[in-house]
């Protein structure tokens, strides 16, 4: 198993940031009769050098338009809008995704508390926008973007695979799952729900740090401690800082008021499955490696856990300095 997760390890090395291809996010707001204010939030680094571009219907005209303004990893600039007739019935798109490898979480609110979300991709890049919310595009929506947020985060992803390295398949594999489930869940709902904030700069050193100790545990596997024969407890005190990096995702892409607790339970599904699925792939491609490759030199054993530690420890020393600056 550990064998084969190496070259997984070394494809995700190239990159020593985690989220920073998150998804865009387009947000229109109704300020007035006919008036929309924009705001078109994308990340700094991109893949492609087609930009991203919003498009809005010909009857939208712009009159006000801010320059650009850097937030965090991204980037947003404000405009307003008059869009004689109102833009129900009428398609919003975005240019550029399927170049970049990237989607678009595109919120809509309109007069009367009547508010859309959908997902835009390089598949579907155009949204209609309809008279009323419908409750069941938001349960997709935000499935999907839960899904596609654990995938773009190489810390979350390689958390999970250190708890594997951990203690492989079997029962242990399900309770340590369940906790850092668990773990998560609490605090994605809580930062949510607005119950605390925190310090993002300083978690997100917390997560790398989880990794890092994670990586720590695993060179003393022979020794068996404590942390080894009940890795739960583990797993779920640092879901706890994973979750809230969680919320900070959900929060730069946005929620609907009018459905925010069906959009939180479906964002965390989405999560579920996909942590599932990348558990479920790891664990049939190390079937398959150890198959084809029965006894692998030891030193190719170890060589995952160094590969992990030496990451964890380049985030931890990055993302240290952004919490002291």
């Amino acid at each position: 198993m550990r064998s084969f997760l190496l070259s997984l390890l070394i494809i995700c090395s190239h990159s020593a940031e985690a989220h920073r291809f998150a998804p865009s996010l387009l947000q229109i707001i109704e300020s007035g009769s006919d008036t929309y204010s924009v705001t078109w939030k994308t990340p700094m680094q991109q893949v492609s050098d087609i930009p991203m571009t919003p498009i809005l219907p010909e009857i939208c005209k712009r009159s006000e338009e801010s320059p650009w303004i850097r937030e965090g990893t991204g980037k947003l600039r404000q405009s307003t809008y008059q869009c004689a007739g109102g833009l129900i019935g009428q398609s919003i798109a975005v240019n550029g995704m399927g170049p970049n490898q990237s989607s678009v979480m595109l919120n809509v609110s309109l007069a009367g508390n009547i508010d859309h979300q959908a997902v835009l991709t390089g598949d579907e890049p155009t949204f209609v926008v309809p008279a009323e919310p419908d409750r069941w595009q938001v349960v997709g929506r935000y499935t999907v973007l839960g899904a596609e947020h654990i995938w773009a985060g190489i810390d979350h992803l390689l958390f999970v695979l250190g708890l594997l390295l951990l203690v492989g398949d079997g029962r242990r594999l399900i309770w340590t799952i369940t906790a850092f489930t668990v773990g998560h869940s609490i605090t994605l709902a809580m930062v949510t729900l607005g119950v605390f904030d925190y310090p993002v700069a300083f978690i997100e050193f917390l997560i790398a740090l989880s990794i890092f100790v994670l990586a720590l545990e695993l060179t003393r596997e022979g020794a068996q401690s404590w942390l080894w024969r009940q890795p739960w407890w583990l797993a779920g005190l640092f879901g706890l800082l994973h979750g809230m990096g969680f919320a900070g995702a959900l929060a730069d892409t946005g929620l609907p008021q009018a459905n925010l607790p069906l959009a939180l339970l479906f964002f965390n599904v989405g999560i579920e499955f996909g942590q599932l699925a990348f558990i479920a792939v790891l664990l049939g491609c190390g079937a398959l490696f150890r198959r084809l490759i029965p006894h692998p030199p030891a030193a190719v054993i170890q060589l995952p856990v160094l590969v992990l530690g030496v990451l964890s420890a380049m985030w931890c020393i990055e993302r240290g300095l952004e919490a002291l600056s």
